[in-house]
């Protein structure tokens, strides 16, 4: 503004040069035509000069003093507004002195220590200076702090502006001066706390064994157990002040409010138990599968991902409820067996699904999973064979990473059909066209198959795995037969060769890798098996299955025997029926020794679930192993990894043998107090 008027009073000077040089002109032509106003225009002339000169003095004495007094009363009116500001105000240093406070700051926080809410903002500016935030690229200095913290029951946005400190020696110690002021937004925070918790949540239950069950079921029973469970589905749901509707026989629909969802947190699915405390004549227990979810803008996004998330559900056995909330999945319960299904109805209409893809398709590729174990091998050879039995280029796509299949692959040279069969990751993917199908075996994990970018490049994609389903599954999957029952991708793919329309007749080696597959799953034919799993294996057995030879894949040297020994040798009790074992040692079959010494654990009395940590190198792998009392999925899901209630693993990253063994004890304890609570 001073510049502004400087300008003013400047222009005013420069015009009044130009009036007296004009005059000047006019009294010198006056003089010229008649000598006598000569005197007259010289005294005119001096006149004119002096009064030019006293009126510019005096004007610029009045325009400085304006200039005075308008920046006086802005200095007022600036310390007026600091002084009564409506806000707390506080001036302070980053060494902890304190400047000066408002009488707004005094009177607001009167009655309360500020003194741990002063040291957390120093806290913040110091850390910002630090890690040079807000750093205005001239001035080369910390700008802005902007910080939200609740003081008893207010909360307060806190901002200011800082800047060096004006002493010396302050500055050269970098210093600062800030300004802080304490805003109340506790309205602001009530009132999106209050939208946030009115905003609405749906959630989906499914008896998950109904058909089954309500055909072993009297017909006079069956009404009385149907409204036991809507009584108990309904009461649950009470607790939530939502509307439950049922939607079909075994399915429900329930919209409650976001502020119950903690509530249905701490009672951790109870209604999981009551179920099956429900009391039949033939001791049949019914399950839920129940999913929640609040993600998305609309009621019909929420019921969309209520959805997916029951899909998964589903797809990890029933028996379980999982909350999505904001893309994350977290679990409760699935503490049960699998049932097995005994319908084949599926398996039939997968397989003739299947066939139709395969003779739509030029080309099929077979993948499994990395690192892959004869049961992903056999399954991608069943599948081949079903292929060519359909006059199709068939190829698997294999890395040629697995010590697991070290003495089946001296089996499988000798067959010259295999020579270009098995194929890299790299002559895959120069060889995919536009109607290639792809078909995975034994996971359902997109980051664990074989070559990620084979997947990447496959729009037709076939998944078949018997793993309980977790958060990174392929979803866009053109047909899938993912079915936890199972002992094994080797049964599944079994089953849909026996249903085939096509006739499939299987090699030796096929047949045997299949049934080698079933075995290592299944421990021998201990674990986890079923009608259909015998019913698979009867099947193999008449395709010429020699299990002398097959026993033979899964020897053993003794130096291998030994170092299992030592590992077993080393476990140590964490609780009273889990054992944790280390092998130390870094070789490429760590993952497999560490395997079979869980399994070897297994073996000893009062042991219901062992876990092997191996090093890998850059990663540590963890496997676990369960008689059925334990669920290891759900504590190794807890490290990232998964798998099923008897037999799971999972690998860890950035940390050392001890921290992960330490992590795991940790969640094992977890696991032991949540199904205890």
């Amino acid at each position: 503004m001073q510049n502004n008027n400087r300008k003013v009073f400047d222009n005013l000077i420069s015009r009044t040069k130009i009036y007296l040089a004009i005059i000047l002109v006019l009294l010198v032509i006056i003089s010229i035509q008649n000598v006598r106003w000569m005197v007259p225009s010289i005294i005119t002339l001096l006149l004119v000069v002096a009064y030019t000169y006293f009126a510019n003095n005096k004007r610029k004495n009045e325009i400085s003093e304006t200039l005075q007094d308008l920046t006086i009363s802005v200095d007022s009116a600036a310390k007026s507004t600091l002084i009564n500001s409506p806000f707390p105000l506080l001036i302070l240093e980053t060494d902890g002195n304190i400047i000066w406070r408002s009488s707004k700051f005094v009177s607001e926080f009167e009655k309360i220590d500020m003194n741990p809410y002063i040291d957390d903002i120093l806290e913040q500016i110091k850390e910002d200076i630090q890690k040079g935030k807000h750093i205005d690229k001239h001035a080369k200095v910390p700008q802005y702090l902007e910080k939200q913290i609740a003081i008893q029951d207010k909360t307060y946005r806190v901002i200011g502006k800082y800047a060096h400190s004006n002493n010396k020696e302050k500055k050269a110690k970098k210093e600062y001066m800030v300004m802080v002021y304490f805003i109340d937004i506790t309205e602001n925070v009530i009132l999106q706390q209050k939208y946030k918790d009115t905003r609405s949540c749906v959630e989906m239950i499914s008896i998950d064994n109904y058909e089954e069950n309500m055909q072993l079921l009297d017909a006079e029973e069956k009404p009385q157990i149907i409204a036991e469970i809507d009584k108990a589905i309904l009461e649950w749901t009470n607790q939530t002040n939502g509307i439950l509707i049922k939607t079909d026989h075994n399915r429900y629909i329930c919209v409650f409010e976001q502020r119950y969802l903690e509530t249905v947190k701490e009672d951790k699915f109870s209604i999981l138990d009551k179920i099956k405390e429900i009391n039949t004549r033939e001791k049949i227990p019914f399950t839920l599968s129940i999913a929640v979810s609040n993600e998305g803008d609309t009621d019909k996004e929420k019921y969309k991902s209520a959805q997916t998330a029951m899909d998964l559900v589903l797809g990890r056995g029933g028996d379980q409820a999982v909350i999505r909330e904001n893309d994350i999945y977290r679990f409760f319960g699935g503490r049960t067996l699998e049932v097995e299904k005994r319908t084949k109805v599926k398996a039939r209409v997968v397989a003739h699904a299947l066939e139709n893809l395969m003779k739509e398709s030029d080309k099929v590729m077979i993948m499994g999973h990395a690192n892959p174990d004869i049961d992903a091998m056999g399954s991608s050879m069943g599948i081949y064979r079903l292929a060519k039995s359909l006059g199709k280029n068939a190829y698997i796509v294999h890395n040629g990473e697995s010590s697991a299949l070290d003495n089946f692959k001296v089996e499988l040279e000798k067959e010259p059909e295999y020579e270009d069969v098995l194929i890299s990751k790299e002559v895959a993917l120069e060889n995919i066209e536009e109607n290639t199908l792809l078909v995975i075996v034994d996971t359902h994990k997109r980051n664990f198959v074989e070559a990620p970018e084979v997947l990447e490049r496959i729009k037709k994609v076939v998944v078949i795995d018997h793993h309980r389903r977790s958060e990174n599954y392929i979803e866009d999957a053109t047909l899938t037969f993912q079915e936890v029952y199972a002992s094994s991708a080797a049964e599944l793919v079994t089953e849909l060769l026996q249903y085939a329309e096509t006739n499939v007749e299987l090699k030796t080696i096929e047949a045997e890798s299949l049934y080698a597959g079933i075995m290592m799953d299944t421990k021998n034919f201990t674990f986890k098996t079923g009608v259909r799993t015998f019913e698979a294996a009867a099947y193999l057995r008449k395709c010429g299955v020699d299990i002398i030879r097959v026993k033979k894949w899964f020897q053993s040297d003794l130096f291998s025997f030994n170092k299992i020994a030592e590992i077993v040798k080393s476990a140590e009790m964490v609780t009273e029926s889990i054992a944790v074992a280390i092998h130390p040692e870094k070789e490429k079959d760590t993952s497999i020794v560490c395997a079979k010494a869980a399994d070897e654990l297994l073996t000893i009395s009062d042991i219901t679930a062992s876990f092997v940590l191996g090093d890998m190198g850059d990663k540590i792998c963890i496997s676990g192993r369960s008689i059925g009392d334990i669920n290891v999925q759900v504590i190794l899901e807890k490290l990232g990894g998964g798998g099923h209630i008897t037999l799971a693993g999972a690998q860890v990253e950035g940390m050392t043998m001890e921290e992960a063994k330490q992590l795991l004890i940790e969640k094992i304890q977890e696991y032991m107090q949540e199904i205890e609570g």
